[in-house]
């Protein structure tokens, strides 16, 4: 038997096809544009995915029995605004987890609803990037569109209602909309009234690992699961299901997640309060710009090979990068600063810049880890910036924490997992762990030093770009 999990990202879809262990038998990845037709503006069109996975799935299939295919789960990107018409067709490119247009939305939200009703509606505040103020940007700047809006849903439910006609999401994916009650696992219907939204527009709620139908496209009778957000599926596929376990993923974005059995209302709402692909819940850090930034400096700016930076760290090189290219969500909250280097001298070299956006990254990581209740000793790691053992090791010493690295295939395998379980089979997750990275003390004392110095310098960009918007 075979499980196929679907990993929606940002730059492209994953399919990965494994056997009934959970062994990867295959990967294919389709990649497609991202638009950005205005500044701070972030879009893509969900026909472009669906093409994507219609492709993938060829290739993924291609010599193997189909009729031994019996269930898939999709993971993905998440708060994209997906909008449709009564029969189902896209009104508008999807407005994206970066987009951070909804600066006036989020503001209206947070301080004239209130970020008290917020987090008793829904256990989180709002943030530029959630599907909630996307809703009222195109309330306001799209009327038409928002007038002919039968069906709104996120991406990974998108390519469910191509697989199968049902229109359903999960839990995990639903707890990042800022219109869903986290808590108690259902739509808030104060925060639809507050949207001029109705539930029969918005997908029937599932448990991540729930059956919603069964698909036969591509020549498969396959069970489709509801699946999960991106970052649950990747925590079900590393093994972080667990209360006391950490994963972090350095994907475009990097996340710090950290699972709960009960519902956590956090005291900092920088920190996220979702639902777990698990059945219970975790917290979550979220950084807008991770490998993302490593992949902007190596190939768009030193049209380098990333082989080049794989060489011991130096925390004296007195570089700093501040790594908000697309704004940032946790701590700050702020759509308008910007990324920065500082601390440039004739001195400085493309190694020096390269391990200052590896710190950078990891320093706001840090910023994200120092807001999760209790201590942190140990993590797993994932994602695209979990290749690079130099980042690794800065990484390790820059949170004090033990690293396993992972060498797995993240939010796919956890689809996987979640395709196998809604068609009622057995499905273990058990992790290869690639490397094992403990911090060394005195880098790590380096690195505290350094990070003081770092956390200085983002009050002094906050007044930069305030001062440039005003």
């Amino acid at each position: 038997m075979y499980y196929i999990g679907i990993d929606l990202g940002t730059s492209a879809v994953k399919l990965t096809l494994t056997d009934a262990s959970g062994a990867v038998v295959k990967s294919v990845s389709e990649a497609y544009p991202i638009s950005y037709p205005h500044p701070h503006w972030s879009e893509q069109n969900p026909e472009d995915w669906w093409q994507g996975v219609c492709r993938g799935m060829e290739k993924l299939l291609c010599g193997v029995d189909r009729t031994d295919v019996k269930g898939i789960g999709v993971g993905g990107q998440m708060h994209g605004l997906v909008m449709l018409d009564a029969q189902g067709e896209v009104l508008r490119p999807a407005i994206l987890w970066n987009d951070t247009r909804t600066e006036a939305e989020t503001r209206y939200l947070n301080e004239e609803i209130g970020k008290d009703f917020l987090q008793r509606e829904t256990g989180n505040i709002a943030f530029a990037g959630f599907t909630a103020p996307k809703i009222l940007w195109v309330k306001k700047h799209e009327p038409d569109v928002f007038a002919r809006c039968e069906k709104i849903c996120l991406p990974k439910d998108y390519i469910n209602y191509k697989l199968t006609g049902a229109f359903a999401t999960d839990v995990s994916d639903a707890s990042g909309t800022l219109y869903f009650d986290v808590a108690h696992r259902r739509w808030s219907a104060p925060m639809l009234q507050v949207l001029g939204i109705d539930e029969s527009m918005l997908p029937r709620v599932y448990e991540s690992a729930d059956a919603i139908g069964v698909t036969r496209l591509f020549g498969l009778s396959a069970v489709v699961a509801a699946g999960a957000g991106d970052n649950a599926a990747a925590a079900v596929g590393t093994g972080t299901v667990r209360a006391g376990q950490c994963n972090v993923s350095l994907g475009t974005s990097g996340t710090v997640f950290l699972p709960t059995d009960e519902y956590v209302f956090t005291a900092n709402p920088a920190l996220h309060s979702f639902c777990h692909a698990n059945g219970r819940w975790h917290l979550m850090g979220c950084i807008l710009t991770a490998a993302s930034a490593n992949k902007w400096l190596t190939e768009d700016i030193l049209c380098a090979d990333y082989g080049e930076w794989e060489q011991p760290p130096r925390p004296e090189n007195g570089v700093f990068f501040m790594p908000y290219l697309s704004g940032e969500r946790c701590p700050h909250n702020d759509g308008d600063v910007r990324g920065a280097f500082l601390g440039l001298t004739h001195a400085a070299t493309r190694l020096d810049l390269a391990h200052a956006v590896f710190e950078g990254v990891s320093f706001a990581i840090r910023d994200c880890l120092a807001l999760c209740p209790g201590k942190v000793t140990e993590a797993t790691v994932c994602g695209g910036g979990a290749k690079s053992r130099t980042w690794m090791e800065i990484l390790s010493n820059v949170l004090n924490v033990k690293l396993s690295v992972i060498d797995a295939e993240g939010p796919a395998l956890g689809a996987a997992a979640l395709a196998a379980a809604a068609a009622g089979a057995p499905f273990a997750v058990t992790p290869s762990v690639r490397s094992t990275i403990t911090p060394d003390p005195d880098f790590a004392a380096q690195y505290a030093a350094k990070y003081e110095k770092y956390k200085t310098l983002y009050p002094m960009l906050k007044a930069f770009y305030k001062e440039e918007t005003v």
